[in-house]
């Protein structure tokens, strides 16, 4: 019967120690983990913590900012943008009558602006970063006698390799958001564009 007794009181006091010495590990593990490690191991179950959720934000905020600065102007629309000229799709450049005045425009009648951070006659277009919004007016020879046009016409390469044509040394782009031929709306955006003038 002793011995009975003996064999229990081992078996209890093992399990008590076992039991003492689990607590004390997950005490020392959740007390040196670090928000680092709470982050990853939250991340990894699908879950978040405030260091997660705050990069999560920040990283959103970024992104819809760089959109927010390279997408076309609010009501742009997928049919806007197929609507505008691909680059070198006009064969010329003619000068039309517009509620503005006198523009330029692409044979097919698509308004053509000029860029205010351009220089005049440096060869270089400013706008290349801009392409998805204000393609550029890419023919493979300069225009010629266009009645009612004075300047003089030119055709550049840029550092993208493609083609731009230049009025009075100032590339000529499109705008995304003019859906037909006449429509002027990136007439004055941002300060800076401006309709194309003879």
């Amino acid at each position: 019967m002793s011995q009975g007794r003996s064999r229990w009181s081992k078996f209890a006091l093992n399990a008590t120690a076992l039991l003492a010495a689990t607590a004390l590990t997950a005490a020392a593990c959740s007390s040196s983990t670090s928000d680092k490690d709470k982050t990853a191991t939250a991340a990894a179950k699908g879950g978040s913590t405030p260091a997660a959720t705050v990069g999560a934000t920040k990283a959103a905020a970024t992104v819809a900012a760089t959109k927010a600065a390279t997408t076309p102007a609010a009501g742009a629309t997928t049919a806007a943008t197929a609507a505008a000229p691909a680059a070198g799709a006009a064969t010329g450049v003619k000068v039309a009558d517009s509620a503005l005045g006198k523009i330029l425009v692409d044979s097919a009648g698509f308004t053509l602006y000029t860029f205010k951070n351009d220089v005049a006659g440096n060869g270089k277009s400013a706008g290349e970063a801009l392409t998805a919004v204000w393609p550029p007016l890419a023919l493979s020879a300069a225009p010629s006698g266009v009645a009612g046009a004075t300047g003089a016409w030119a055709v550049i390469t840029r550092a993208d390799g493609k083609t731009q044509v230049t009025y009075k040394g100032l590339p000529l782009y499109y705008f995304v958001n003019d859906k037909a031929a006449g429509d002027t709306k990136g007439d004055k955006v941002q300060g800076v564009w401006f309709v194309a003038v003879p």
